[in-house]
């Protein structure tokens, strides 16, 4: 019998007896990747003889109930063990789709800032904690070791000062890393008022920094957020930046005088999966033409991996400057599908929001249908796309088409003539596609739906708006 040396589900039956097992923790190596997967499930408890029926699951299925149960509680009565959440674990995806436990915690919620939007705001009627830098590396090595996350989320409310605070921060990734070796991930939310050497610091023993701009526009931040300073953010954004252009310069150096790679041992490391940050939207009459933009700026200036939006909910006793409803979920859906085609598909801030028609609101995104299929509506002549013929650039316009698509499309058509049955095997949106394209044995023609009529077949039955405002 051959070796086995990779699996996700193996069944071995002898006889009258079979056993099922898998890789419940997903490993690459001797790396845990996803710690709460369970790749064999019991969904019927069996009879008098308990004999039961047990299934395999493997990838995106063993994602997907692994969510269900710690939400729910599913096929247990709301008994079951290894709930993740509003426990402090959270789940982030990795730009490969792996799905990342992150324990994501405050320092303390204690702070000396009054933004309006904040529960968190000095003024804010809410209980206080706080956590000393021990417990927070005392907590994060327990989880670990005991494969509940991957790595540390830390983030905290300012208190006495900003450097005060950021030092507390550096000490426990400083601990972290040198006093105990934790080879695991470390996400810093670093304080922009801070000294230039504790952001430094921080770089040295974090994975990845942010830095929140907190509001889409400086006016927004300047009358909600007084004590902050737009300034200020950007500038801790550029000296992020640089210090990271430093080092990757330092590297490049050293490889060109080796011919080798340079290990981080040799050369130390700088925050090297990079910056992002957030903002909050709806709390302020921005358009998404005004955040696009702003977000635009963040990517080009500062070379940020993510900017992340964050849906305003209303918090007690909240500010009569702040709006009374909770922003649209679906406007936040949107805002990130915006920000994927600006980054992967080559669209400019303006040219999403650009030509809106009389059903959406100046400067604001179409929440019924997708940004990329309200942008191809509303440039028909830019369409039909010849699948055989045309460029990169111009299938990544296509709705339906994803980026992997157009790069399958670009590799099948050095051998043979793509057909609609070609974007079905590839698992394309091909009946989004099909208005908009050429292909062998299929032609929109002359007499294809007009726009409107289009947007009605692929928009809800009822208002996006309405559903997700509460």
């Amino acid at each position: 019998m051959n070796k086995i040396t990779s699996t996700t589900v193996l069944c071995v039956r002898r006889g009258h007896q079979l056993a099922v097992g898998g890789d419940g923790q997903v490993t690459l190596n001797d790396v845990v990747a996803k710690a709460d997967s369970v790749k064999v499930r019991k969904i019927h408890p069996g009879g008098d003889e308990g004999a039961g029926v047990l299934v395999g699951f493997a990838g995106s299925a063993a994602d997907a109930f692994a969510r269900i149960l710690a939400n729910t509680g599913w096929l247990l009565g709301g008994k079951g063990v290894g709930s993740s959440e509003g426990s402090g674990i959270c789940h982030a995806y990795a730009p490969d789709g792996r799905c990342i436990s992150l324990l994501k915690i405050l320092l303390t919620n204690f702070c000396i800032y009054e933004c309006s939007y904040c529960i968190n705001r000095n003024s804010s009627n809410v209980a206080r904690a706080r956590f000393t830098t021990k417990e927070v590396v005392d907590l994060t090595l327990d989880f670990y070791k005991r494969n509940y996350i991957e790595g540390l989320f830390l983030s905290s409310g300012v208190i006495q000062t900003p450097d005060y605070t950021m030092a507390q921060l550096v000490e426990v990734a400083r601990s972290l890393r040198q006093d105990h070796d934790f080879r695991g991930y470390i996400h810093l939310k670093t304080i922009p008022d801070a000294d230039g050497e504790l952001l430094a610091d921080a770089g040295r023993y974090a994975d990845r920094l942010s830095i929140n701009v907190e509001l889409p526009t400086r006016v927004a931040l300047s009358e909600l957020a007084p004590e902050k300073d737009h300034r200020t953010i950007k500038l801790s954004m550029a000296r992020i930046r640089a210090k990271s252009d430093e080092h990757a310069e330092a590297r490049r150096a050293a490889k060109r005088v080796t011919s080798q790679r340079p290990s981080s041992r040799d050369m130390g490391r700088f925050a090297p999966a990079g910056q992002s940050t957030q903002m909050i939207i709806g709390a302020e009459p921005s358009t998404d033409a005004d955040i696009l933009d702003t977000t635009a700026d963040l990517y080009s200036s500062y070379r940020l991996k993510r900017v992340y939006f964050s849906a305003f909910s209303p918090i007690p006793d909240a500010s009569t400057r702040l709006p009374a409803r909770r922003t649209s979920l679906m406007r936040e859906h949107r805002l990130y599908q915006s920000d994927w085609l600006m980054r992967f598909y080559g669209y400019g801030p303006r040219e999403i929001t650009a030509g809106t028609d009389d059903s959406v609101a100046a400067g604001m995104l179409d929440l019924d249908i997708d940004p990329k299929l309200a942008w191809a509506l509303r440039n028909r002549r830019y369409f039909p796309v010849d699948l055989n013929r045309d460029d990169r650039e111009r299938l990544l316009r296509v709705p339906g088409l994803g980026v992997k698509s157009v790069n399958r499309i670009l590799n099948i058509r050095r051998w043979q003539k793509i057909r609609l049955e070609d974007l079905v095997a590839m698992k394309a949106g091909v009946k989004k596609a099909m208005p908009f394209t050429i292909c062998a044995g299929h032609h929109p023609g002359l007499g294809e739906a007009p726009s409107a009529l289009l947007r009605q077949r692929f928009a809800p039955a009822g208002s996006t708006q309405q559903t997700f405002d509460f």
